[in-house]
């Protein structure tokens, strides 16, 4: 059992003097000096599965160092797990799922960036490798990497070989460790707070960095391919260990052998700047600059996260909370302290509740705050004041604030291919070559080429018209501008139904809808998951679908424009043909109802479910009298009308629905 921070000492009240400080001295030393591994038993049940194949794998070797070199199309359950620290997920193409066959099985692959950042040379091997190893497209992430699709088990150690030779990575994309570390994408020169953004986004996650020689010796033979020193900042920061952040004695000094309990988001953003989704994210760090813009520290947000399960009461989204400042000299001992509390106290027994946010969520904020400071060493300062943040996506062209140019790219769902008159794939591998322009991927799936001299603007702005893209954010339809959609279906083996597959007719149903209604010119946010993960983050968007089964939704609504709340789920089901039906009284309610220029979202929230429920209730009623569709009216007692309205409210159902199909059962049975 690992032991406590320094900072829970015995009571030494009643205890003399002398003694009581030779217990102490002896505490300080041992607790320091004692190798700590294994995960604490925070529980008397007994750790996960995971948990004893992390313990096993000899710090991320085995068994995929193994099976590699095995001559088979697919790797075993527990190197599956452990490929995921290695940033390579296993998967298979269900549309090509034959009975009696075997599955069609292939490698996901995601990069390590941290705030997005692509390298010129890097970009055009990843454009290379998906042509020689995967499916032809890139996929720009939620959290500002890349990934390849489609690779077959035999070609992932050259591609991966490929990538880290090009000044990429892709070791802890994925897996129980944290994850790619966010940052505003916009390049502003001028404005000092997005450079300290940039550089402690990369800073942290090289201090957070795995450090076992694993990743190099399997992908590599062991040779490490970027030269050069690490930078000392870094390796000091690592390192330094006051109060028991660092495992000693052991290959992984942050980790240990069992890592984290489950995956750890961090972002770096400047105060007013939501393009990261600072709300969703385990720990947030927002720049704090003095009056000449010089570095003073961090406000920071903990405990926000996604992912849940249906029908799990117990798991939910949770957005983060503002838990103090830290001066930028502790920065580093800071996110350390959080990290270890995490590590050391996380669930490792139930995999659903072993985020961050279930651990606040569990012990409270204060509980919470008090042991991170134990290991802290100190107390946590209060937050600084802070503007509202906004979202923002930097499409089409802007200034950098040194005389040079960047442009915001759209991608559609963040797929780069070339389809039909629109050869965005194409026309970035030529603008790329032709100017030797880096890549900042954005948190909504689109991409930044920066240090355009201002004198090839127009030659730029002819290479994409040449390839059918679209670069004026204005002439793009504002629905789509604003949505995001993750894979799903056919390739991730966690997605229920569509989604980023789905999504486009989605868009164009609700705009027909919109334009139909009187309201062409309204726009929100929309996100779609294909499963309750969340990677898409839809339970902060305004309208959410979240795959509940095949060809069904889970609808959220009353997210905020600029994602600083989270959404409520309204209905459990809807099947996708069913979309216009849904939502026509709910815009209806909103058109009629709305105050002064009120967001989709901000109306759901403010007017409540009930009464959005009431509206659509009525509004049907309306209808079916207006249509003379040849329906009956019944009487029902009122004790039973009541229940049948509470069913219906629970069921997030109609109450007609809910009458019809209980009448055709008891028929039925007569």
């Amino acid at each position: 059992m690992r032991p406590g921070p320094r900072g829970n000492k015995p009571n030494l009240v009643l205890l003399n003097f002398y003694f009581g400080f030779y217990l102490c001295l002896i505490e300080k030393t041992t607790t320091i000096e004692m190798v700590k591994s294994a995960p604490p038993a925070t529980t008397s049940q007994k750790p996960s599965k995971l948990e004893g194949i992390k313990g096993r794998s000899n710090f991320l070797r085995e068994p995929v160092a193994t099976e590699l070199l095995q001559d088979t199309t697919h790797f075993s359950e527990e190197a599956i797990q452990i490929l995921k620290f290695h940033g390579s997920y296993q998967q298979d193409n269900r549309d090509n799922r034959v009975k009696g066959q075997e599955k069609d099985y292939q490698m996901m692959l995601r990069t390590r960036s941290p705030g997005g950042f692509i390298p010129p040379q890097l970009y055009l091997t990843l454009d290379k490798l998906s042509y020689q190893y995967g499916n032809n497209t890139l996929r720009a992430t939620t959290r500002q990497g890349f990934q390849l699709h489609g690779i077959l088990k035999k070609n992932l150690k050259a591609t991966v070989a490929a990538i880290i030779r090009n000044m990429g990575s892709t070791l802890g994309a994925c897996g129980d460790l944290n994850r790619n570390v966010m940052a505003p994408p916009a390049p502003f020169k001028n404005r000092a707070e997005y450079k300290y953004a940039w550089e402690y986004a990369d800073k942290i996650a090289n201090v957070l960095t795995p450090q076992t020689g694993a990743y190099y010796e399997i992908w590599l033979d062991g040779e490490k391919a970027i030269s050069g020193e690490e930078n000392p900042e870094v390796k000091v920061a690592r390192l330094n260990d006051p109060n028991g952040t660092v495992i000693r004695g052991q290959e992984e000094p942050i980790y240990g052998n069992h890592y984290m309990p489950r995956k750890f988001k961090i972002s770096v953003t400047v105060p007013g700047d939501n393009s990261i989704d600072i709300y969703t994210q385990d720990l947030s760090l927002v720049v704090i600059t003095g009056t000449e813009g010089e570095l003073r520290g961090f406000n920071i947000f903990a405990g926000g996260g996604l992912g849940r399960t249906h029908n799990k009461e117990e798991t939910f989204a949770r957005a983060a909370v503002p838990f103090g400042y830290v001066a930028k000299e502790e920065v580093y001992n800071l996110v350390k302290a959080i990290i270890a509390t995490q590590r050391d106290y996380g669930n490792r027994t139930n995999r659903r509740r072993a985020r961050l946010k279930y651990l606040i969520h569990d012990w409270g904020i204060e509980k919470f705050r008090s042991m991170v400071e134990n290991y802290f060493g100190k107390s946590i300062e209060i937050s600084k004041s802070l503007p509202e943040f906004r979202y923002q996506d930097f499409l089409g062209w802007n200034q950098q604030g040194d005389g040079k140019l960047f442009l915001g790219v759209p991608i559609n769902n963040g797929r780069i291919k070339d389809e039909g008159n629109f050869q965005l794939k194409t026309a970035l591998r030529e603008v790329i070559q032709l100017f030797d322009l880096p890549i900042r991927i954005t948190p909504s799936q689109n991409l930044l080429l920066y240090e355009i001299a201002p004198e090839n603007k127009v030659a730029i702005e002819e290479v994409f018209y040449r390839f059918g893209i679209i670069t004026n954010p204005e002439k793009i339809e504002s629905l789509v501008r604003y949505s995001m959609a993750c894979p799903a279906l056919p390739t991730c083996g966690l997605a229920i139904t569509e989604s980023e597959r789905a999504i486009p007719g989605f868009l164009e149903r609700i705009r027909a809808l919109l334009n139909k209604l009187g309201l062409k010119k309204e726009h929100f946010v929309i996100r779609m998951t294909g499963c309750p993960n969340g990677c898409a983050r839809p339970y902060m968007a305004e309208l959410g679908f979240v795959g509940s089964a095949p060809e069904y939704y889970q609808v959220w609504l009353g997210g905020s424009p600029n994602q600083t709340r989270l959404a409520k789920p309204y209905i459990q089901k809807l099947h996708h043909n069913d979309l216009e039906k849904f939502l026509e009284p709910i815009f209806v309610f909103f058109k009629n109802s709305r105050e002064n220029h009120e967001s989709f979202g901000d109306f759901c929230t403010r007017v409540g479910f009930e009464a959005i429920r009431t509206f659509v209730e009525n509004y049907q009623s309306r209808v079916d009298k207006r249509r003379n569709t040849g329906g009956h009216r019944i009487t029902v007692r009122d004790d039973v009308y009541n229940q049948l309205k509470a069913t219906a409210e629970t069921k997030s159902k109609s109450m007609t629905d809910i009458l019809d199909a209980a009448l055709k059962a008891y028929l039925k049975t007569e």
